[in-house]
């Protein structure tokens, strides 16, 4: 059995102190490739560096809504220009986060549309961070509908109905460990009707560990097993097999070669 963990943050300090451990965990699982996201310039230049040092390991880069207010052209040049390295296999995460509102509203739209160019131009798929902008953030990606092809809302938590409307635009969607959470019960009705072509798993390490693992602090890709294994039986489903279809998915949305 093999899993691909598709948001992880394995350039964040609680990862990266003890990174041969935990990719050697994370194999030992059966978790065996990993898309590390960059959410600032510097996390984007760390992600690609792991990428080029671990086999099975891939980069996402992108500036986060948080950090819109930062984003300058020549921020998003240097964004370009790094997407074109060939270990990085999509824009993102990008997107609107409404709950915090760290950047204006209005400069996350104009960077999010931004990020939605550069994958356009590099026919690249994107990971959609959505918070509290769920009508705003499909709008958007509505206006570029004919030139960005590929869409996943990554750690997804939104209910059957919205799941409907990210399925029926022909996107995918990630889930976290967030759905095994015993107050997840609207996520786990949504995951119900997503069909493995559609779904992928990830755990957004270092954040959110799934049941039962929720006391480890450090959330971290050998945990996913937990959230397949959930997901499986929500699905009711042999474990291998839900495996192997949503690997499938992964590498089909991704592009992976492996």
């Amino acid at each position: 059995m093999e899993l691909i963990d598709t948001h992880c943050h394995l350039t964040f300090d609680e990862l990266t102190r003890d990174i041969d451990g935990v990719i050697a965990r994370s194999r030992a699982a059966g978790v065996t490739e990993w898309i590390t996201v960059g959410t600032d310039p510097q996390e984007n230049r760390k992600a690609i560096e792991f990428a080029e040092r671990f086999e099975n390991m891939y980069a996402a880069i992108g500036i986060h809504p948080h950090d819109a207010k930062t984003v300058t052209a020549q921020t998003l040049a240097e964004l370009k220009k790094m997407a074109q390295h060939k270990k990085v296999v999509a824009i993102g995460e990008t997107g609107l986060d409404y709950h915090y509102d760290f950047s204006p509203r209005q400069q996350q739209k104009e960077v999010f549309a931004e990020h939605l160019k550069i994958a356009a131009e590099l026919s690249l798929p994107v990971i959609i961070h959505c918070r509290e902008a769920f009508d705003e953030t499909m709008q958007i990606l509505e206006e570029h509908r004919s030139t960005v092809k590929k869409v996943v809302f990554h750690c997804f938590s939104g209910s059957p109905e919205q799941a409907k409307v990210v399925l029926d635009k022909a996107f995918y969607i990630s889930y976290t460990g967030v759905v095994t959470f015993k107050n997840a019960r609207i996520k786990q009705e949504a995951a119900r009707i997503v069909p493995l072509d559609r779904l992928m798993l990830e755990t957004d390490s270092p954040y959110m560990s799934p049941e039962p693992m929720r006391r480890q602090k450090v959330n971290e890709p050998a945990l996913m097993i937990h959230t397949a294994r959930f997901l499986a039986e929500l699905k009711q489903m042999d474990l291998e097999d839900f495996a192997e279809a949503i690997t499938a998915t992964s590498k089909d949305f991704f592009a992976l070669t492996t």
